[in-house]
């Protein structure tokens, strides 16, 4: 169990007095210290479950506590106090391992769910996590350095942005986040921003009071109450509108939320995530992300890898899948044949995890009785890595061809080139290449379909 003894760093004897008043209210024993050497030779000789320290010390920063504490005691939840209004000095110290920040003036109510959420937090690490107890497949140095920063962020409060394709489990990785940590009693929330309508993002936010707007018939809580001691989980949140996000930057600085209607803010205790298959400085760079809401969301960034990228993965992720398939139609589990598995292994899986499962579902549903054959699988070919010595590309026709034909002519080549391109960067994935070509998909399967593309 981790010690209920809490070290606090501060050279204002005010705030140590309260800090001290407070938690001996809470039944905690309290050591404190006015600077760093005073704080490091305290922790040397003492055990502590919590330590918490202004950042402005006579001899140092808070961040080197920080970081000093990481380095040698990084079972140990550290907090750090900022002065009102300095989020980027917040930030870096969360960068810096910090399990999470106080603003002064202090808030007391604040400062007691914190301590209680640290203590639940503290305590030794638990060694290299089991790839058994964690829903995270897969024996990849990828996934085994994933498992990793899943339980060293577990024991944080810092915003986690999670960036990759669609299909690769960004959401699995953001509940392993919250059920490892001091919140996995409280609710885990998880939200499709993309999928909200832009007039409706506030309500479903922050709730809304009887008679705000037409249609609301009574009172809702929102998102963030729902999750209110968990888990908000953002999924897709480079689709949130920008006038929303203002608004949600609010409410993460001020730990606030106000719903429609209300005139009185709401605190809320609620740890964000967030994730999307967009890289989100590009779309900071395109104005279309607001660039201070970025820093506060992708305080520590993890990137789930593509499966394309963890082949040896794949036969126990398909295992464990066909498993659960057995489960649920109450059968034994389907099996696969060396040739099938094969050609798995040899498949690019724009879909990734996804489209395994719904690979393996339809050939259960195929194969005839439980073992599943190459020919089951039904792979498009186009997506297969090559199996034999890489085939000539057709031949384009000369430039002389090209600047001799008609304009209407060359102007068609010119767009097939451009699609083909697009589709190639894109691993043929239809919506990522009209992205990529400023089209709607639907804009891209007529000119696809004119164009002779199959």
């Amino acid at each position: 169990m981790p010690s209920r003894k809490i070290l606090v760093v501060d050279d204002e004897p005010d705030i140590r007095e309260l800090l001290e008043i407070t938690f001996m209210r809470m039944g905690l024993e309290t050591r404190a210290a006015e600077a760093l050497a005073e704080a490091r030779a305290l922790l040397e000789a003492e055990d502590f479950g919590l330590c918490l320290t202004d950042l402005r010390l006579p001899d140092g920063s808070g961040i080197d506590l920080v970081e000093y504490i990481q380095q040698r005691h990084p079972g140990l939840p550290v907090s750090v106090i900022t002065a009102y209004g300095s989020m980027e000095t917040a930030i870096a110290a969360l960068k810096a391992g910090a399990f999470d920040f106080l603003a002064k003036p202090i808030d007391v109510p604040r400062l007691r769910v914190l301590v209680q959420s640290a203590l639940k937090a503290g305590g030794p690490p638990k060694g290299t996590p089991n790839r058994r107890a964690s829903r995270l497949l897969g024996d990849s140095p990828a996934m085994r350095r994933i498992r990793e920063l899943v339980a060293k962020l577990a024991r944080s409060q810092a915003p986690v942005f999670i960036h990759g394709e669609s299909g690769t489990g960004k959401e699995l990785i953001a509940r392993q986040i919250h059920d490892q940590g001091p919140r996995r009693t409280a609710p885990f929330v998880p939200v499709n921003c993309g999928a909200i309508p832009a007039e409706l993002v506030e309500s479903e936010f922050f709730g809304h009071l009887k008679g705000s707007f037409t249609g609301a018939a009574a009172d809702k809580p929102g998102l963030f109450q729902a999750a209110d001691g968990g888990t908000l989980f953002l999924d897709e949140a480079a689709d949130l509108p920008l006038a929303m996000q203002v608004k949600l930057l609010r409410a993460l600085q001020e730990r606030k939320v106000k719903p429609v209607g209300a005139t009185a803010e709401i605190p809320v205790d609620v740890r964000i995530l967030c994730a999307s298959h967009k890289d989100l400085a590009e779309e900071v760079a395109a104005g279309r992300f607001r660039q201070d809401l970025y820093y506060r969301l992708n305080v520590i960034e993890i990137v789930a890898p593509p499966l394309r990228e963890r082949r040896e993965d794949i036969p126990l992720l398909a295992s464990r899948l066909l498993e659960r398939i057995g489960e649920r139609w109450g059968q034994p589990a389907p099996t696969l044949s060396e040739d099938a598995l094969e050609r798995l292994q040899n498949y690019d899986f724009p879909g990734n995890v996804r489209e395994l499962e719904n690979i393996l579902e339809r050939a259960s549903t195929l194969c005839e009785g439980r073992l599943i054959r190459a020919a089951d699988l039904s792979l498009p070919m186009r997506h297969a890595a090559p199996s034999g010595p890489p085939t000539a590309a057709p031949e384009k026709p000369p430039a002389k061809a090209q600047e001799n034909a008609p304009l209407d002519t060359r102007l068609v080549m010119q767009q097939r080139d451009i699609i083909l391109r697009a589709l190639e960067d894109c691993r043929w994935n239809r919506t990522a290449a009209a992205v990529k070509l400023g089209l709607s998909l639907r804009q891209l399967r007529y000119r696809l379909k004119k164009l002779g593309i199959e």
